[in-house]
């Protein structure tokens, strides 16, 4: 005799009275661990994982399912493990982002190198392979008409830029004596030193906002 649709109700719900407790909690696990192939952020993925963990362990030990059992025994401290590194990771960021770089650092990276006045270090659209800083002397940027001091940081822009292109013209007004540090260099920084990377970020922005600045100024003379 056919099962009507209330027969199939009535099973569904002997058959979910049956369920143990640890059935509910296998259900659980499987459905967070199905979860992390969703996840995109690392740290909810591996809380969630290590729930899952914690569960299909509960789960596999009261089934008696031993293989299941030492997969995530196995899982759970390599998932606690990451989660330590990523919160690590997370807080050393904070903590470069608000130290303030000291760009003395740089120079045990760089190499010296001494300039006549009126030498033109590169002109606006050449290749930007190189940055500088500034020792001894004044470097003229023409284009934007400014003048950089001593203990200045300038050559950036176009070691970041898409084009790789330098944006002005720059000249060494009087001796000047200038420190350079190349792009392979500035880019293995960046990746190996959070607190460089904000540094280079913040000189870029600083830099594009003042010569915004100073184009409007121009503009309304």
């Amino acid at each position: 005799m056919p099962l009507g649709p209330g027969s199939f109700a009535a099973l569904h719900v002997l058959t979910m009275a049956a369920m143990g407790w640890h059935e509910y909690v296998g259900y659980v696990g499987s459905f967070l661990m199905f979860s992390t192939f969703w996840m995109k952020t690392m740290i909810p993925l591996r809380i969630a994982g290590i729930t899952a963990n914690l569960a299909m362990i509960v789960y596999a030990a009261m089934e008696g399912i031993y293989p299941i059992l030492a997969v995530q025994i196995l899982m759970l401290p390599l998932n606690l493990y990451r989660l330590m590194q990523m919160r690590a990771l997370v807080l050393h960021v904070a903590e470069a982002s608000a130290r303030e770089f000291q760009p003395d650092a740089l120079i045990p990276f760089m190499k010296k190198q001494r300039f006549a006045d009126g030498h033109v270090l590169f002109r606006a659209g050449d290749t930007s392979d190189e940055m500088y800083m500034i020792r001894k002397g004044q470097v003229r940027l023409e284009e934007l008409g400014a003048t950089l001091d001593a203990g200045a940081v300038f050559g950036e822009i176009g070691l970041v830029s898409p084009t790789n292109k330098r944006t002005a013209t720059a000249v060494c007004v009087g001796d000047t004596t200038l420190l350079r540090i190349t792009r392979d260099d500035v880019t293995q920084l960046f990746f190996q030193n959070p607190e460089f990377g904000f540094f280079l970020i913040r000189l870029v922005t600083e830099r594009l906002l003042g010569n915004i600045e100073d184009a409007g100024a121009a503009a309304q003379t």
